[in-house]
């Protein structure tokens, strides 16, 4: 029976490939998945042969090779494609229920292990009586160690969160692997000391290898017991007893070897003292292997070195005794036995280099657009598009409703309209009223209403159809407790994340309400008005009096007046221009944005880079801050043209109260401005209706979508609660068919089976993610702003 540990390997189980990539390219790239099939079918083969359970020096490579390639494929694809990867706990017993994750990480984590774990059955299995069979066990294990070590720098850290203990794998945490990397560097040392001992080297260096051995293994101890509970509760219950009893076993053997060194430089009361060191070393190994149930060799081990210890022992203390009697120092007064370390972890050249391994073969999906580069594509149109918006079109928008409005409050241009054109319509009323009889403006103002108020009923539908989902499982979970005991939280507590998410959906559509009701009322406000701009030029020129002269007869306007009409004209000429060239900007900068294509130049970055890197969006932001620099040209000159358009403004208000004061109180005139200035709002609050309700519309649409998958995260979330229920009860009925038959087994096995169906259940159910998993989040829009409705009299 061997005397050292070997690492089992992690079980795994197929998974489907073809589909999953198969599904991934068809829908995450502009690619077409038969462009790959060879990949995907080389993926899938790789697999078959490079995840270990295999027992032979042949099958180091490939499993070198097929991590090799995840490595590439990681930099091609997400960690998660929907493909789930099973794998049972290294140490578990065969009936135990694997863990799942949809993550390539969690793959190449695993298949890391299970190379570290070949190198290490492939050390155990070495014939150990001879110096080449040591050297390469010691090789073989420090091979392991190094795996390990690579492991737990390169692939942990990118292990995705897990949701819960039944999703996590114990055996790849930080404490638990660094455990048996110390475990594979102590039994490499432990070969060296072999060699060292069937060379016959000097004792003193003998001592020193065995020191570092127990050291070692003394480590090896630390990090197991700084694992979590579940991670050492995994291991067989001889694994801790074995490793204190090498600790104990090597520094004894130690002491023994420096006692042999003391007693060659006549130094025979120090040889006493290591002698009992020894001794209490080596009985406290024994004990513990004989309660802990290691193998016999290790037992055996312990045992002889006791007895050669306690006889050298009895004879050291026999000499001093009788011949020598030297003073036997206190333990602090010999000296601590120095280390020496002749292992390492040595990383596989194929971990650390994976196209070495590789060699001539093609990699997998190399022809591929990394996901890190493609996710960079689409995150630069994503921050354009935002850009284009909100730095760019809207405000240029507030650009122009705020000179709007302040024109609106002065009564221009109305006030020179009817001034400078006492009879007809001023040209810009007629270009506007035509506008919105093309659009038939009141009829789609009223369509778009009742589409809102549609959209807005059937969203509320669907979020009444999620909650009444979950009502309907909480009633079974309450049918089902009466009928079985349920270790389980009740469904009030279980669904909270759902129903809190519900009620943040239910405020944001009641916001939504009130701001569709205030564009119901500001409509129905001004429809009047809005209306009277859909008819026909007489109509329309018949509800404007005009002011040709005034009541006394004498001409409407002064010299005066004409003089600073013609001021504001020109200020008005000017404002117009500004907003024209505003117009053009924006029209620029969409142009420019439709024809923007970041793909090339990010292809030629990508380039740059090793292709086994894990390419991820943020290696891409100086270039794409590079291109959106593009459009800082156009924001400049929205900022020059405001500047413009606010000094126009302050000498067009200036130059407006001069005017007032000059112009002759006519009636007719203001009676005529006022007729002009409505019909000029009534085109204003069309254009901002019309605004509101594209925004309400687009509002409801992405919602719908948003509420959709909340529905269907409901629906998931009850189905796998109602599968967990129906497995508790044929539990507890079978267990209550076999009480009838046994009264002993009555309390244990009811509740070991019962945990088990639970974890079962839970784990049978890993797909489905969990409340607060990504998988079940939206963007949560926010509802449209609120339209204040304008509180300016129509009288």
């Amino acid at each position: 029976m061997p005397n050292h540990l070997s690492i089992p390997f992690k079980k795994t189980y197929s998974c489907p490939i073809p589909t999953a990539a198969r599904d991934y390219i068809r829908n995450h790239t502009e690619d077409h998945p038969d462009a790959y099939i060879r990949d995907i079918n080389r993926w899938k083969s790789l697999r078959d042969i490079g995840t270990g359970g295999v027992l032979h020096v042949d099958r180091i490579k490939p499993a070198l090779n097929y991590h090799a390639q995840l490595i590439f494929i990681l930099a091609k694809l997400p960690l998660d494609i929907g493909l789930e990867f099973s794998y049972a706990h290294a140490f578990a017993s065969p009936s135990s229920l694997p863990v799942t994750l949809r993550s390539i990480a969690f793959e190449r984590a695993s298949v890391l292990f299970n190379i570290a774990a070949l190198y290490s059955q492939l050390a155990a299995t070495e014939d150990r009586s001879g110096q080449d069979g040591l050297k390469r066990a010691s090789a073989y294990y420090q091979n392991a160690a190094g795996t390990l070590a690579f492991l737990s720098a390169s692939a942990l850290p990118k292990l995705p969160p897990f949701a819960d203990s039944e999703s996590k794998p114990w055996d790849l945490m930080e404490d638990f692997v660094k455990s048996l990397e110390w475990l594979m560097l102590a039994q490499a040392q432990e070969c060296v000391w072999q060699r060292a001992v069937t060379d016959r080297y000097k004792n003193s260096l003998i001592a020193k290898l065995a020191a570092k051995v127990s050291s070692l293994y003394n480590t090896s101890l630390l990090s197991i017991r700084l694992a979590a509970a579940d991670s050492r509760d995994t291991l067989p219950a001889s694994w801790i007893p074995h490793l204190e009893t090498k600790q104990n076993h090597f520094i004894a053997a130690s002491q023994y070897r420096k006692s042999i060194d003391e007693l060659e430089a006549s130094r025979y009361g120090d040889e006493i003292r290591r002698l009992m060191a020894a001794e209490a070393n080596a009985k406290k190994g024994f004990n513990i292997a004989k309660r802990g149930g290691v193998a016999e060799a290790v037992l055996h081990d312990i045992k002889s070195l006791l007895d050669i210890v306690q006889k050298n022992l009895a004879r050291a203390e026999r000499d001093n005794d009788l011949i020598y009697h030297q003073d036997i120092p206190a333990p602090s007064g010999i000296s601590v036995i120095q280390e020496v370390s002749m292992v390492q972890s040595i990383i596989p050249p194929g971990l650390q280099d994976p196209r070495s391994i590789i060699g001539n073969e093609s990699i997998i999906f190399g022809e591929m657009l990394g996901w890190g580069a493609r996710e960079a594509i689409n995150i630069y149109s994503v921050n354009k598009g935002n850009l284009l918006k909100e730095k760019i079109i809207e405000p240029a928008q507030n650009f122009n409703d705020e000179a709007e409005k302040i024109l609106q409050s002065l009564n221009l241009p109305s006030s020179l309209e009817a001034l400078e054109r006492p009879v007809g319509l001023p040209p810009s009323l007629l270009r506007k009223a035509e506008e919105i009889r093309l659009e038939q403006g009141p009829t789609k103002i009223d369509v778009y209403l009742d589409d809102v108020q549609r959209l807005s009923r059937h969203i509320l539908a669907i979020l009444d159809e999620a909650m009444d989902i979950l009502d309907s499982e909480a009633s079974e979970d309450e049918a089902a407790r009466r009928e079985t005991p349920m270790n389980r939280p009740p469904s009030h507590e279980a669904n909270q994340e759902l129903v809190v998410k519900q009620q943040r959906y239910r405020t944001i559509l009641t916001q939504a309400a009130e701001s569709d009701e205030l564009v119901r009322r500001k409509w129905e406000e001004w429809e009047d008005q809005i209306t009277e701009l859909t008819r026909d030029e007489d109509e329309l020129e018949a509800l404007v009096p005009s002011s040709t002269v005034s009541m006394t007869g004498r001409a409407v306007s002064t010299s005066q007046t004409q003089i600073h009409a013609r001021t504001l004209r020109g200020s008005l000429e000017s404002l117009d221009d500004i907003r024209r060239s505003r117009d053009d900007i924006v029209l620029r900068a969409q142009r420019r944005a439709e024809s923007d294509d970041i793909r090339p130049k990010v292809l030629a970055a990508a380039a740059k880079l090793e292709q086994e890197k894990e390419i991820s969006p943020a290696m891409f932001e100086e270039v794409s801050d590079n291109e959106l620099a593009k459009y800082d040209k156009f924001i400049q000159g929205l900022t020059e043209g405001r500047k413009k358009q606010e000094e126009i403004l302050a000498s067009i208000k200036s130059t407006n109260e001069a005017f007032i004061q000059s112009r002759k109180q006519d009636p007719a005139v203001k009676d005529r401005e006022m007729a002009l200035q409505y019909l000029d709002l009534a085109y204003s609050h069309y254009r901002e209706i019309i605004r509101n309700l594209d925004e309400g519309l687009k509002f409801y649409n992405d919602m719908a979508g948003i509420l959709t998958n909340f529905k269907e995260a409901c629906k998931i979330w009850s189905s796998a609660r109602s599968q967990e229920a129906r497995l508790l009860h044929r539990s507890m009925a079978s267990l209550s068919i076999r009480d009838d038959a046994s009264d002993e087994s009555h309390e244990t096995p009811a509740a070991s089976t019962a945990t088990s169906l639970r974890t079962g259940a839970r784990t049978r159910t890993a797909g489905i993610p969990t409340l607060s998993s990504a998988d079940w989040e939206a963007e949560e829009l926010a509802p449209p702003p609120i339209k204040r409705t304008d509180k300016r009299s129509k009288h």
